[in-house]
C-alpha cells in the first residue's frame, strides 16, 4: 500500500522515476555546443597526458645521466677522457655544458699559444669570461629544452576549467530554456538538461588537475637541473682558472 501510494503522489506532482542516465547517455544527449566543449577538452587532457609521460622520461633520464657524468668529471683527472665520456651522455645537461665549456676552453688555450708566440695578446681574464659565457650560453639551451611542452601543461591546467564552465553554463541556459518551452515547473524536466552541462565541469578539471600538477613536479626538477648546472660552471671555471689560465 505505500508503494502505491507513492506512485501515485508521484504522478499527480509529475514526478515519476526515472531511470538513471550513464555517463556516455549525458554526453550523447547533451547538445552540440556542449559537445564541441567535451571533445575538445578531451583532446587537452589526450595530448596532456602524452606531454606528462614524455617529459617524465625526459626530467628522469637527464636527472640520471647527469648523476653518473658528475660521478665521472670527479672521479677522472683528465679532462680529455671526460669530453670523451660526455658524448655517451647526450641526455645529461650538464654533460653537455661541460662539452660547451671544455671545447671553448680548448680554443682558448690555442688562441693563448699563438699569442705568445706572435704579436697578439691574450689575457687571462678575456679567457675566463669566454668560457664562461659558452657555458652560460649551453645552460640556456638546455634549459630551454627541458622546458619545451610545460607551456601546454601551464595553458591545459588555466583554460580547461574556464573552458568547462562555459560548457555547463551553456547547458544550463538550453536547459532553462526548455523548460520554458514545456511550461513545466518539475525539477525533472531540468535535472537531465543540467547533469548533462555538469559533466563539461567535471571533465574541465579532471582535464586541469593532472596539468598543474605536473607542471610543478616538472618546474621545480628543471629548477634542480638548472642549479646543478649552474654550480657545475662555477667548479668548472675554478679549475680552468687555476690550472690552464694562468
Amino acid at each position: 500500500m505505500p508503494s502505491i501510494w507513492l506512485l501515485q503522489l508521484f504522478a499527480q506532482t509529475g514526478l515519476t522515476p526515472t531511470q538513471p542516465h550513464g555517463i556516455l547517455d549525458l554526453v550523447k544527449g547533451s547538445g552540440p555546443v556542449v559537445q564541441a566543449v567535451l571533445y575538445l577538452l578531451v583532446l587537452f587532457s589526450v595530448v596532456s597526458w602524452g606531454i606528462i609521460f614524455y617529459k617524465f622520461r625526459q626530467v628522469r633520464t637527464a636527472r640520471g645521466q647527469s648523476e653518473k657524468f658528475i660521478e665521472i668529471f670527479w672521479d677522472s683527472r683528465n679532462l680529455s677522457s671526460i669530453h670523451e665520456a660526455s658524448r655517451e651522455l647526450n641526455s645529461s645537461p650538464v654533460a653537455q655544458v661541460f662539452r660547451s665549456g671544455y671545447e671553448e676552453l680548448l680554443r682558448v688555450s690555442r688562441s693563448k699559444k699563438e699569442a705568445s708566440q706572435g704579436e697578439g695578446l691574450t689575457t687571462e681574464l678575456i679567457g675566463v669570461d669566454n668560457v664562461a659565457r659558452a657555458m652560460k650560453r649551453a645552460t640556456s639551451v638546455e634549459i630551454t629544452k627541458l622546458e619545451k611542452a610545460l607551456t601546454f601543461l601551464a595553458t591545459t591546467a588555466s583554460t580547461t576549467p574556464f573552458i568547462g564552465l562555459f560548457g555547463t553554463v551553456w547547458g544550463i541556459m538550453n536547459a532553462f530554456r526548455g523548460l520554458s518551452v514545456t511550461h513545466s515547473s518539475s525539477i525533472q524536466a531540468v535535472a537531465p538538461g543540467i547533469a548533462e552541462a555538469l559533466i563539461a565541469t567535471a571533465v574541465g578539471l579532471a582535464a586541469a588537475i593532472p596539468a598543474v600538477m605536473a607542471y610543478n613536479h616538472f618546474a621545480q626538477r628543471i629548477r634542480v637541473l638548472a642549479a646543478d648546472m649552474d654550480n657545475f660552471s662555477h667548479e668548472f671555471l675554478n679549475i680552468a682558472e687555476r690550472h690552464f689560465l694562468k
